[in-house]
Order: C-alpha cells, then structure tokens, then sequence
C-alpha cells in the first residue's frame, strides 16, 4: 500500500481515528509520518501530548482569570515524585512518567483518568482463550460473588441464593478440571 501523502513510497505507519462512530483510516510513509513530526494525521492535527494533557487537565473545568488568581494564592503544594522529582504538571506536558514510583505518587490522579479513557480503573487485559479458560472463569466467579453481596445487602435472598448455586456450579467444574476455586 502507497503512502496517502507523497503516493510515491511504501505506507509503514497506519493510522485509525473514529470520531463519533466514523472509522478514519490514514497511511503513511516513515518520510512523510516523520514530517508531521508527533502529530495525528486528519483535518485538525494534534499532538497526542495535547491529547494527553487534555485528558489529564479535563476534570478541572475553565476558569475564570480572578478565579485563577484566587486559586494561584491559595495553592496546594503540587504533586511531585519523591523518587525521581517529576511533578504532575511535567508529566501531564510531556505524557511520561520518570520513574516507576510515579504511579503510586500520582494514583488519586491518574484513577479519574483511566476511569474516561478505559471505563474502568481496573485492568484486565485480554486472555487468550486455549490458555485461558480458568482466567474466564474466576472473572464470572468474582462478578458472581458481588452480584450475590449486592443482593443480600437488598435482601433479594431468593436471587442470593440462586448466585450462591451458579457460584457454587463454577467452583465444582473448576474443582474437576483441577484448577481449584479462588
């Protein structure tokens, strides 16, 4: 496939945006993608440093210029890495963390964050499914269980009960397979 720019040399690089459900595909050459420099590619460019940044600062809402004053006099200490020295603001400017204690610094932060991007603050991940058939399993098992919790604490004890004995269920089949319940 040609690059979509020059038309002249080999498309390496492959760009997919979806904006409100249009599916967008660019292709480009290592030439031409390096000219955009860190760039998306599309009618309003962007730098995915922005894009991040945007993210991070999204919770926080415009002000007004007296507002930002009044906020600059009373300012909490930033954030900052006891480790490395990063701050939160450096981070969310460059889109990196210095060093793997950041993420601990940073947690109440980053949770509201991962929370819009991935819908979720928890990662699963994917699990290939000739390897994984356990991991499924305990997942049911682990969502079964609050399901069972949320509903004796609205004292639907007949819907409890019926959890209880699909939970039970998983827990045999993982018994005789020999992959033992969690």
């Amino acid at each position: 496939m040609l690059c979509q720019e020059c038309e002249e040399r080999e498309a390496s690089l492959h760009f997919t945006k979806i904006i409100n459900g249009e599916k967008t595909e660019v292709h480009l050459c290592g030439v031409c993608a390096k000219d955009k420099g860190d760039y998306l590619p599309g009618g309003k460019s962007f730098s995915i440093h922005q894009l991040l940044s945007g993210l991070l600062d999204s919770g926080q809402g415009k002000q007004t210029k007296q507002e930002g004053t009044r906020q600059a006099r009373q300012r909490r200490p930033e954030l900052k890495c006891g480790t490395c020295g990063m701050t939160y603001r450096r981070f969310a400017e460059v889109g990196r963390f210095g060093c793997a204690d950041c993420y601990e610094q940073f947690d109440e932060k980053l949770d509201p964050v991962f929370q819009r991007i991935h819908g979720s603050t928890q990662h699963t991940g994917k699990v290939p499914k000739r390897k994984g058939e356990d991991m499924h399993v305990y997942r049911e098992l682990e969502s079964l269980r609050q399901q069972m919790q949320q509903k004796i604490e609205e004292e639907e004890f007949e819907e409890a009960a019926s959890l209880r004995d699909k939970i039970r269920g998983l827990e045999e089949s993982l018994k005789e397979k020999g992959g033992g319940a969690s």
